[in-house]
């Protein structure tokens, strides 16, 4: 293979992936927990948009489950958007036969 076409098709790489990572903060994702009694909405770069609890809930006597459930709520909603951030990532480098794992 040509070095200056593999040189080019890596510039182009570079340019789709940067692509795809600014368009990721405009994805997004949302986890219910709790029969819908906590609801998180994130983006797929990664980052917590936010957390709506619904005021039934908010039990002074019970902190911890309430804890529980933003927690779970964030953890649901930060692994969908790693879904959604691998798939669009694996669009930029499926040509490039990459072994699994390798790609993003």
């Amino acid at each position: 293979m040509d070095i200056a076409k593999m040189m080019q098709q890596a510039q182009k790489m570079q340019e789709d992936m940067a692509s795809v990572q600014e368009n990721l903060s405009n994805k997004h994702v949302e986890a219910s927990v709790g029969g819908g009694k906590v609801v998180v909405t994130a983006n797929a770069a990664g980052d917590i948009e936010a957390i709506k609890i619904a005021p039934e809930i908010l039990d002074p006597e019970d902190v911890e489950m309430l804890e529980d459930l933003v927690l779970s709520g964030v953890r649901q909603a930060l692994e969908q958007g790693k879904k959604v951030q691998a798939e669009e990532m694996s669009k930029v480098t499926a040509g490039l036969g990459l072994p699994p794992g390798l790609g993003f």
